[in-house]
């Protein structure tokens, strides 16, 4: 079978370029109406079970769902313009005179909001497993790089050194608490409702609350407190911000790496196909951090739909139809780019070069100026006492620059250093290694809490 492309010209790069297969499938059409017929099939299957429909409707009903085709539905809905009847009607089509108690009582939101929830458990434990994926990438590299140093960088400058490992541990807490979040709000999203038109329940009364616990437990899905006629659409937003802050780090992380990546740092870089692929189109010696810098465009679109989200919250009494349309745009959008991020920058951390060699260079490079603060806490210990220290470490530093000369050397030219500090104390204060404090005990607690 051809690909896509090969069957229709496609309008949305998320068609063909952006996103999983599988994700995508979550989103198609024939998925969503498949996800409307199993709500609707479930809805008889529970009523009947309360005695609201004829015995023997539901299992007509549910054998009617097999034969309904997505053209069958469009057609229809061109002709009376509504999507939900559209679905009723040619299901009632396939299932002869069982067909008069398809959507009893309810109302199109209870199925519409039902199904996206159904959506919506799909698509999370997708986002679910590129999570743990791309924790489990960082959390390698933690531990493999526990006692890799290199410098540390503040403000753009030089610090005090690090570990890299350490750094990949920050990124593992990072996502991990995104992760966490995640479990949080999953309850609140993953919520049906059969209220029906205003959220009083009158048309099912009094098996209304029955019925719905029923679908939802069926579907294993929650019941809300309380509805309109619709969820509260605080849910979609509060998903959508835990996405838009989720894409945030992920951004950040590869950031990092871009940066790490330039000409005069070298410290790491993304995976390259020396013999296949092409930089620039003429800058023939580039190898550029593309993927982390598409991930850095798709992390941009994410956060553009939280704006979104929040204005669908706003209803014109029991509802509107605002947020309708907007849904059908930005929630497949926003799931697809999630994940591709999520699993594009599990392929940046999964085979990201770590160039030992060049963070060793660039902390020889730095002449010792990293170890200040070593100096000031040695210094800090002695009579000189803490602030003289400082002020005495900094003047060398200034000294050292104004005179061409690396911070180490001023250090060992100073009398008033070697007045107390041994020779011993200062080629241990020299040594970057010497500075990575709880670097592996912190190391060893994040991967503990994964």
């Amino acid at each position: 079978m051809g690909t896509f492309c090969e069957h229709m010209d496609p309008v949305s790069v998320l068609d063909y370029r952006y996103g999983t297969e599988e994700m995508r499938t979550v989103f198609r059409a024939n998925s969503y109406l498949r996800a409307l017929l199993e709500v609707e099939a479930t809805l008889a299957e529970v009523q009947e079970l309360n005695n609201i429909i004829p015995k023997g409707t539901a299992s007509l009903i549910r054998k009617g769902v097999k034969s309904v085709k997505r053209e069958r539905v469009e057609e229809i809905e061109s002709q009376i313009n509504h999507d939900v009847m559209a679905v009723v009607k040619a299901l009632e089509e396939k299932t002869g005179d069982a067909g008069k108690w398809i959507h009893f009582g309810a109302t199109s939101y209870d199925i519409v909001d039902t199904a996206r929830a159904l959506q919506h458990k799909s698509a999370i434990k997708l986002l679910e497993n590129a999570i743990d994926g791309l924790l489990e990438s960082l959390a390698h590299l933690s531990k493999k790089h526990r006692k890799t140093v290199m410098l540390g960088r503040t403000h753009g400058q030089w610090a005090t050194p690090i570990t890299f490992g350490l750094k990949m541990a920050v990124f593992t807490a990072e996502l991990k608490r995104h992760k966490d979040r995640l479990a949080e709000l999953k309850p609140r999203i993953l919520t049906g409702k059969f209220l029906g038109a205003v959220g009083s329940g009158a048309a099912m009364a009094p098996n209304t609350l029955e019925v719905q616990s029923g679908i939802c437990k069926k579907l294993e899905l929650n019941e809300p407190l309380a509805t309109t006629q619709i969820l509260g659409r605080d849910r979609i937003a509060e998903v959508i911000a835990w996405g838009s802050n989720l894409a945030t780090s992920i951004e950040k992380f590869t950031i990092e790496v871009r940066n790490l990546q330039r000409s005069d740092i070298g410290e790491v870089s993304e995976a390259f196909d020396r013999e296949k692929q092409v930089g620039s189109s003429t800058m023939a010696q580039k190898k550029n951090p593309i993927t982390s810098e598409n991930i850095g465009g798709l992390s941009r679109i994410v956060r553009s739909m939280l704006y979104t989200s929040y204005e669908n919250n706003l209803q014109w009494h029991e509802r509107d139809l605002a947020n309708s349309s907007a849904e059908r745009v930005i929630l497949p959008q926003f799931y697809i780019l999630l994940e591709y991020i999520l699993v594009k920058s599990n392929n940046v951390f999964s085979n990201l070069y770590v160039n030992k060699k060049r963070m060793k260079q660039n902390l020889d490079n730095a002449g010792g100026l990293p170890m200040a603060e070593a100096f000031v806490i040695a210094l800090g210990k002695t009579e000189l006492g803490r602030q003289d220290a400082h002020e005495l470490v900094r003047t060398i530093t200034m000294d050292a620059e104004k005179e061409g000369i690396s911070f180490a050397k001023a250090i060992q030219n100073n009398k008033e250093i070697k007045s107390y500090l041994n020779q011993k104390d200062i080629d241990y204060c020299l040594e970057p290694q010497n500075y990575i404090g709880h670097s592996e005990e912190i190391i060893h607690k994040v991967l503990g809490s994964l």
